[in-house]
């Protein structure tokens, strides 16, 4: 977070899911999930210069997608924390939308938990006091997950966070093509009945590279999390590939690239990513797919803690 000339500013970056598996629906029409969150070092920007009113302006490549401004995040963000807070320190925002709309990269929501972060900072405020985890909580579900961006195993509907996890490094290209997905229809394909289940909730342990077990070689970690990966899914890749099939043709694409060693999609889609051995190997490969594919949104950095 930065500090210039009277503006507050920070980064609200990309949310990728690793995995995501869906346990099943609650009776109040919720789904239950597991997943493995983390984020990448690009995303969306996102300004404040305290004042006396509210407000917001929204600009940037992807503007134009995000929506009236009277139903973004960022405000209802906001918002929601005036309302716990008597006298609560405001001012305008200015978001710099990069991220596309629809893609399962958590955009929307990251956006407000920015927003959320930056008035913590102008009010004096942590990360973990109630007003802003209940803000966080009332803006929507994958907000809480966003407030501190950092690696994460992420359940229920997504209130239930894990510490902060210590992943290995590796390489990401991330893919969107074009192609917006709502998340409510994905949701709506799988086709679960309020209280229906679709498996058991796994056991609340951290997965093998960040217990308290066995220590594993620095130079092994990476293999140990890939290996961990590739057993894992995301259950709303097939009904989303049914709605949209371009998703499976970046997928394809992505597994094609040289040195990919998994391909996969990101929440409920329609962006795909790919993870590599490094950030120069990613960078490379998101190179040469910009070049193969040029009106497909591609962006490549590095993951870990």
């Amino acid at each position: 977070m930065i500090r210039h000339a009277g503006v507050l500013t920070t980064l609200a970056p990309a949310k990728v899911n690793l995995t995501l598996r869906i346990v099943g629906r609650r009776p109040d029409g919720y789904h239950d999930l597991e997943s493995l969150v983390v984020f990448a070092p690009f995303g969306d920007r996102l300004a404040l210069r305290v004042g006396p009113q509210l407000g917001l302006a929204v600009s940037g490549p992807t503007a134009a997608s995000a929506g009236p401004l009277a139903d973004n995040l960022v405000l209802r963000a906001a918002e929601a924390l005036a309302r716990r807070i008597d006298r609560l320190k405001v001012g305008h925002f200015s978001l710099t939308k990069r991220l596309p709309a629809g893609a399962g990269l958590g955009g929307g929501s990251s956006d407000a938990a920015a927003a959320l972060r930056l008035l913590a900072q102008a009010n004096g405020l942590g990360l973990d006091d109630a007003p802003i985890r209940e803000a966080a909580r009332a803006a929507g579900a994958d907000v809480a997950v966003c407030l501190a961006p950092r690696p994460r195993l992420m359940r229920g509907t997504g209130d239930i966070l894990s510490a902060p996890l210590n992943l290995p490094g590796l390489g990401i290209v991330i893919v969107h093509p074009g192609v917006a997905m709502p998340t409510g229809p994905v949701f709506k394909a799988l086709g679960l009945a309020p209280g229906e289940r679709r498996a058991e909730p796994a056991p609340a342990v951290e997965p093998p590279w960040t217990g308290d077990g066995p220590s594993i070689r620095e130079g092994d970690e990476r293999d140990v999390l890939l290996a961990w990966l590739a057993d894992q899914s995301n259950d709303l890749e097939a009904v989303a590939i049914a709605i949209a099939p371009v998703i499976a043709d970046v997928l394809r694409a992505i597994r094609d690239l040289p040195g990919c060693r998994l391909s996969r999609m990101s929440g409920s889609g329609s962006a795909c990513f790919g993870l590599f051995g490094s950030a120069r190997a990613a960078t490379a490969a998101a190179w040469q797919f910009a070049v193969a594919w040029p009106d497909w949104w591609v962006r490549a950095g590095s993951l870990g803690s």
